[in-house]
């Protein structure tokens, strides 16, 4: 499953490819400048740079 990963806050979010600019489902990054953000599998954001997921866009995540 691809994520997005805001690299400012270290949260990953699900992908919504569908939106413009790549915004997560929940709607969390739409302030987030497109440099701050990263689209890639969940789990490498999660083994590879330490992120959490977003408690909106994932139930077992740790909230937002």
């Amino acid at each position: 499953m691809k994520g997005l990963l805001n690299e400012s806050t270290a949260t990953v979010h699900k992908y919504e490819p569908q939106r413009d600019r790549g915004v997560a489902e929940c709607g969390a990054t739409t302030t987030v400048t497109h440099d701050q953000l990263r689209v890639l599998p969940v789990e490498q954001a999660l083994d590879e740079r330490d992120a959490s997921k977003c408690g909106r866009c994932f139930g077992d995540g740790g909230g937002y």
